[in-house]
């Protein structure tokens, strides 16, 4: 069985070196992941590298919403709004632990995007395009039912709003689950490998140059089919590939801010027009509220987009016009982060807000398969797309055939729990047996939603570890959920743990500051880490941390 554990990484690295693959995915985001679960499932040998960390790029930045679109359908894009409407299902279905459903309010006032007959009308060719179940079919609300479901929007002008389900999750989350899956199926993944060449035979790409990007070790790695599935570096492949021409990315960027619940106390998920016209989420998760997202052109550091003072400016502006009781602050952001879309540029579209989120395969003269655009949401379709693509060049090239796609009714790592019923089961028999080990409720809640039916290796090391916890001086539930991931997620850095495995520094990031040196300290002597190396991760880490709060000009 393989391996997902950062103290296995030469092991894994020497297993993927030694044997040609069928299939090296290049990206470990959701896209990449979910490529590889579908080809291994299929019997394919299969190895994802991805040069940072798993979801390091646009897959932990997202508005973390597993949902179809709704104004796509204002750019018509029926067909995408149809199929990711669908698939919100079937994302949900198979890993209930890290998507759940989430009421999102859409209230409309004179001039708005939407209107009470819009909305209407919107909202019930969602339900008819997604296919959305009765129970999560929209409903319209009349100004009073409106304000009843959340005091803060704005009252003057307001007529009523549209009410419908869309699907909360944790993308980076739901990113390392499927990951899990994919290597429990015999998959090989490893992070922070940077592919720095393609190695050619004849004119075909027949594998790749990767750096070990901990030791600096290079390695080749052979498979007959490599797929291009890196995000916002996809165009940058393409070129190493020698195969950019015609369509290209476009990168934009997208902005969050987070604010603490008790100054920005959201009862309901909220979607709504910013001043400019601009649609706006603003969502409650846990004690936490989040707003986003802005959507301007991004032409800086891909690997590390950053906040600035006009995005923030924009979020709070938008904020204080929809809210406008909150009189909201710049001091009163908690924290933020910035992400990346890598969108298909279309000619002659040249606004960010316009060009759509459709995906697109490429393949050049070499045999090199490129992925690119998408949604979070579509991600299980694309893969089987993808792997669609090249199990059809491995019937006419190696006359090799291949199953059809598994990945429907495929749980992911802590899905495995019959189903969204199943799991409201398992959570009410899991919190019994915290309140057993003397985990709070609320903590106890908050770790089954995150592990699902992982939760018993939790408990697990929460019992088994407990003495050593204080010995590190670490509370025993964190040192539970550090010992667990970095030996079944893969975590190798500070920032691995504390932005993609928990999501703290965007969420709770006084957990980071309290948490953050025992952690650091107890990782650094377990994985080995010298001197430099644990400077380095120190002050990267404390480099995310004032950004979260401070934007560049």
């Amino acid at each position: 069985m393989s391996v997902f554990s950062s103290r296995k990484r030469e092991t894994i690295i020497q297993d993927v070196e030694q044997k040609q693959l069928d299939v090296l995915v290049i990206g470990g985001g959701i896209t990449g992941s979910g490529i590889a679960l579908d080809a291994v499932t299929r019997g394919m040998n299969t190895a994802v590298v991805e040069m940072q960390d798993f979801a390091a790029g646009t897959s932990s930045r997202s508005t973390k919403l597993v949902h179809g679109g709704l104004r796509y359908l204002q750019q018509f894009e029926i067909k995408m709004v149809a199929e990711v409407g669908q698939e919100r299902a079937i994302v949900y279905e198979n890993g209930p632990h890290v998507t759940t459903p989430e009421w999102m309010m859409l209230p409309f006032y004179k001039g708005g995007t939407f209107g009470p007959l819009t909305a209407n009308i919107g909202l019930r060719v969602y339900d008819f395009l997604a296919k959305v179940k009765k129970g999560e079919r929209r409903k319209m609300l009349s100004r009073s039912q409106a304000l009843k479901k959340e005091p803060l929007v704005k009252q003057k002008g307001l007529k009523g709003a549209g009410y419908y389900v869309e699907y909360k999750t944790d993308d980076a989350r739901l990113t390392i689950e499927v990951a899990k899956k994919a290597v429990e199926e015999g998959a090989h993944a490893i992070n922070y490998a940077k592919v720095v060449d393609l190695l050619y035979d004849e004119g075909q790409v027949v594998g790749a140059l990767i750096e070990d990007r901990i030791t600096g070790q290079k390695h080749h790695v052979y498979a007959k089919k490599i797929i291009n599935a890196a995000g916002p570096w996809v165009d940058n492949l393409r070129e190493m590939d020698g195969s950019k021409q015609g369509k290209t990315l476009q990168l934009t960027k997208g902005v969050h801010l987070v604010f603490q619940n008790d100054r920005f106390p959201l009862q309901q998920a909220v979607y709504f027009d910013a001043p400019d016209g601009r649609m706006v989420f603003a969502i409650p998760r846990n004690k936490k509220t989040y707003v986003g997202t802005t959507d301007t052109s991004h032409n800086g550091d891909i690997a590390h987009p950053q906040m600035t003072e006009a995005d923030r400016d924009y979020l709070l502006d938008a904020i204080n016009y929809m809210f406008p009781s909150l009189g909201m602050t710049v001091a009163d952001v908690d924290s933020s982060y910035a992400g990346l879309r890598p969108l298909i540029a279309e000619e002659g579209q040249d606004d960010p807000d316009e060009i759509s989120r459709k995906d697109e395969i490429f393949i050049s003269d070499s045999g090199l398969v490129s992925i690119a655009g998408g949604k979070l949401t579509g991600y299980r379709k694309m893969a089987e797309n993808v792997v669609d693509t090249i199990a059809e060049q491995f019937k006419d090239d190696y006359d090799i055939l291949y199953s059809e796609c598994k990945t429907v009714h495929l749980p992911i790592s802590g899905g495995d729990v019959n189903g969204s019923t199943g799991f409201q089961a398992l959570r009410e028999q899991k919190l019994t047996e915290a309140a057993d080990l003397g985990i709070k409720d609320e903590t106890a809640r908050f770790l089954i939603q995150k592990y699902g039916g992982n939760i018993d290796e939790i408990f697990n090391l929460y019992q088994r570890e407990y003495s050593r916890a204080a010995e590190e001086g670490i509370e025993p539930i964190v040192f539970a959920e550090l010992l667990y991931a970095i030996d079944q997620e893969m975590v190798y850095k500070p920032v691995d743990f504390f932005i993609r495995r928990t999501g703290a520094l965007f969420f709770d990031i006084d957990f980071v500051r309290e948490h953050k040196d025992p952690v650091i300290n107890y990782m650094a002597r377990v994985l080995e880490w010298s001197d430099n190396q644990k400077q380095s991760y120190i002050e990267q880490l404390d480099q995310l941390l004032y950004e979260a709060v401070h934007p560049t000009n």
